[in-house]
């Protein structure tokens, strides 16, 4: 059979994960109105790839999500969801990915929600899904080296600097460090850290 409903059917949906105090649900067109009102902040996007655009268009939630991401997503080359608190379920708090090619996971978070160890847990439950149940060997983020936050979690989460480089992002050009985990060194940390991201 060589028609869309293999590739359907080969393509894994998104599912919906869940963590001590999160649920991260599958990135979908009618989250375009929080998404667009948490992410048009210079604090948010400032050490994001310079592919955002900055002044951030009243359209930019609209045409990263229908345009970008989601045709992404069902061409199998990533899997995207948004980040809501357990005791706030309809309400958006940011955003988390995995893609194909040498950026494997990328987030952010509002402002209000930053600083309270969330990311971290989504961060863990994506991980999980990226070689328990996709499989892939290692899994790679590049991000700016002063992303100090960013770094934190990688740098307690197994991760290792693999390549050091510049980068241009939404507030210039800057020092990039490309971080690393393999599948085996992610089970080992999990084991040692058996307090885990799920549920």
């Amino acid at each position: 059979m060589c028609g869309s409903w293999s590739d359907v059917i080969l393509r894994p949906m998104v599912p919906t994960l869940e963590t001590r105090r999160l649920i991260l649900r599958p990135l979908e067109l009618g989250d375009v109105e929080q998404v667009q009102k948490l992410f048009a902040h210079w604090e948010v996007v400032r050490l994001l790839n310079a592919r955002v655009p900055w002044p951030f268009p009243e359209d930019g939630a609209l045409r990263n999500i229908r345009d970008a991401a989601l045709p992404a997503v069902a061409r199998g080359e990533a899997w995207d969801w948004t980040l809501r608190q357990k005791e706030e379920p309809e309400r958006i708090i940011g955003r988390i990915g995995l893609y194909l090619g040498e950026n494997n996971r990328g987030f952010w978070m509002g402002l209000p929600w930053q600083g309270r160890g969330l990311m971290s847990e989504a961060v863990i439950a994506v991980t999980d899904y990226w070689f328990d149940v996709l499989g892939f060997p290692v899994l790679r983020a590049p991000k700016a080296a002063e992303n100090v936050a960013s770094r934190r979690i990688s740098e307690k989460m197994a991760m290792r600097v693999v390549e050091v480089t510049e980068s241009e992002y939404v507030s210039g050009r800057l020092l990039t460090e490309v971080w690393e985990v393999t599948s085996a060194e992610w089970a080992a940390w999990r084991a040692a850290n058996a307090v885990g991201s799920r549920g």
